[in-house]
């Protein structure tokens, strides 16, 4: 049988415990191999540990190992008879933010880690604020090192209804909370008897029980093309179809489509998946599309429903995380990748400059530097074909490489276009930075 899959990423402060809490993970569900476990038990004792620090079944790199952080994102695979998980160990220190949107970019959950006897940090702050920028769905709340506080219930409440404030700003859709010790093992994966005034689930139950099924958009039918395949054979000299990756929605035989950004209409005649033919393919699901028409398709166009389309703009506004070391430069060309769509784009406006702590807005900010957000005005060479962020992840996701270095220069969400009258900023802006001072 099949197991459901769940990605998820940790997030926090430094030295919460994020790798200590995968670590504890992978290691109670058998999910370590004998030389990994030898080799890090033996890594722990020339650090003079008597136990093995789990922690090190994540952190890969020497220079991790050696200071006791993380650095990079870690990727860390394991299953258990419900469920299969990927997960992402995101880094905690400031330097490293970009990383950590790399890690929850694709994230279904979200677990954010609070060190009981600090409290809720400014970087614990800035983490929750990321994921609800990146529609991240599912929070997890772990209070991490209770053995330190005696298992006392008030360090816990005074952590949930400090984040419980903050995170009302915010756009989750459920938060979790659960007191736990990634070093002990109390609530990951057992339920702990040190803290019985604790009636909740463990951490494992929970991520095994967490429903996202729902969290995938059936509605919108968004298949971004990704290349033609016509056989020269002769025994296929008159199959022709158009294969993607569907960003979202049900496309069944029969179904009438258009083709953006030009606007053709078009019937699906037949749909062939890796298994085979079928009569039906939904996202995420890689399918082939025969069409009644020998239509003019290339990579980077849409098929959409004619009733139900995307928007289709030279101009997009968006909420960027810059990830280059150099600063964004406005009327410089970068290079936008979306979907399966490139083309080249420049920053013509800098709205706001993002202040995560605050959430407030700071619309003197000139430019943005590494691992800052704001909202931007860009105008691409071509038409793309897309969905607001908070709608589609996928349609509503692009990068922006720097021309020159070819780098990842920034990650964007896209916003609905900016109308010619009415609000300056969307309901989701207005909502996620409140009222604050702007």
């Amino acid at each position: 049988m099949r197991r459901d899959l769940l990605r998820l990423a940790t997030a926090g402060s430094v030295d919460d415990g994020k790798s200590t809490l995968i670590g504890r993970l992978l290691y109670e569900t058998k999910s370590v191999l004998r030389d990994q476990l030898e080799a890090v038990e033996r890594a722990s004792a020339r650090q003079g540990l008597a136990e093995a620090n789990l922690a090190l079944l994540v952190d890969g790199l020497r220079a991790e190992r050696e200071q006791g952080i993380t650095i990079d994102v870690a990727y860390r695979y394991l299953s258990t008879p419900r469920r299969s998980f990927i997960l992402a160990d995101t880094p905690g220190h400031p330097q490293y933010t970009r990383n950590m949107v790399t890690g929850a970019s694709t994230a279904e959950l979200v677990v954010v880690l609070v060190d009981a006897r600090q409290g809720l940090t400014e970087q614990s702050r800035r983490h929750a604020a990321i994921a609800s920028l990146l529609r991240v769905p599912h929070v997890v709340l772990a209070v991490n090192k209770m053995d330190l506080v005696g298992y006392e219930q008030e360090p816990f409440e005074a952590v949930r209804e400090a984040f419980s404030n903050y995170a009302s700003r915010l756009d989750f859709q459920d938060v979790t909370f659960i007191p736990l010790s990634a070093l002990k093992g109390d609530n990951v994966t057992a339920r702990s008897s040190a803290m019985p005034w604790y009636e909740g689930t463990t951490l494992l139950h929970h991520l095994e029980e967490v429903h996202v099924a729902s969290d995938v958009n059936l509605v919108d039918l968004r298949l971004p093309i990704q290349r033609v395949i016509r056989p020269r054979d002769d025994a296929h000299h008159d199959y022709r179809a158009y294969v993607g990756r569907l960003a979202s929605g049900v496309v069944r035989v029969g179904d009438e489509l258009t083709l953006l950004p030009g606007g053709s209409l078009v019937r699906v005649t037949g749909l062939d998946a890796p298994s085979g033919p079928v009569q039906e393919a939904f996202a995420p699901m890689v399918v082939a599309v025969r069409l009644d028409a020998p239509v003019d398709v290339s990579r980077g166009d849409l098929l959409a429903r004619p009733k139900n389309l995307p928007h289709v703009s030279q101009d997009l506004d968006a909420m960027l995380c810059w990830l280059d070391d150099r600063p964004l430069e406005l009327d410089r060309r970068y290079l936008v990748k979306h979907t399966t769509a490139s083309t080249l784009a420049r920053p013509v406006e800098l709205a706001y400059r993002l202040d995560l702590d605050g959430l407030h807005r700071d619309r003197a900010a000139p430019a943005l530097g590494r691992n800052e957000l704001g909202r931007l005005r860009l105008r691409a060479a071509r038409p793309l074909c897309f969905d607001e962020y908070q709608r589609n992840r996928s349609t509503g996701s692009f990068i922006l490489i720097d021309e020159a270095s070819n780098a990842t220069a920034a990650a964007g969400m896209l916003l609905p276009p900016r109308p010619s009258s009415g609000p300056e900023l969307s309901a989701w802006e207005a909502r996620f930075a409140g009222n604050g001072p702007s």
